[in-house]
């Protein structure tokens, strides 16, 4: 298995993990909400129930972020070798190394860290479309890019 392939499993690894913890929150709070009794101060039921509901839209709203980009992630071939920056390519610079797929930071793919960043954020930006030995300037740090997989 390649350097890529690895990164990439780790990364669907890390999207499973924070996908179950979306859909468990969200039961949580919605089971929550459901037990909610009316008591006498009615109020205190509405707010609860609201609360437990708001908190479960929010589990909702970021299961469907991430239900997309695992979407996305598999739409990417680990198996394809880039000759440039694009989405999919796993790139080494002396600072660090970059997996262009999904937003979703440090990845710890066996003794390689990696950061796993959407080809729409700033940095993505400034590199895409650029080969090895090529530089760039991120935060006054000039880095150059040593190799792309």
């Amino acid at each position: 298995m390649t350097k890529k392939e690895k990164v990439y499993k780790a990364c669907e690894a890390v999207l499973v993990e924070k996908i179950y913890i979306a859909k468990s929150g969200m039961e949580a709070a919605q089971a929550s909400a459901n037990n909610e009794t009316k008591s006498s101060a009615g109020d205190k039921y509405e707010t609860g129930r609201a609360m437990s509901q708001n908190e479960r839209d929010m589990y909702a709203k970021k299961l469907t972020e991430l239900v997309h980009q695992q979407k996305i992630l598999k739409g990417i071939n680990p198996k394809k070798i880039s000759d440039k920056v694009e989405s999919g390519a796993l790139l080494r610079t002396e600072k660090g190394n970059f997996f262009i797929s999904v937003s979703l930071g440090l990845i710890k793919a066996g003794t390689v860290s990696v950061m796993a960043i959407s080809p729409l954020s700033p940095i993505a930006q400034l590199i895409l479309g650029k080969v090895a030995g090529d530089t760039f300037s991120w935060m006054n740090q000039k880095q150059t890019i040593l190799e792309i997989e």
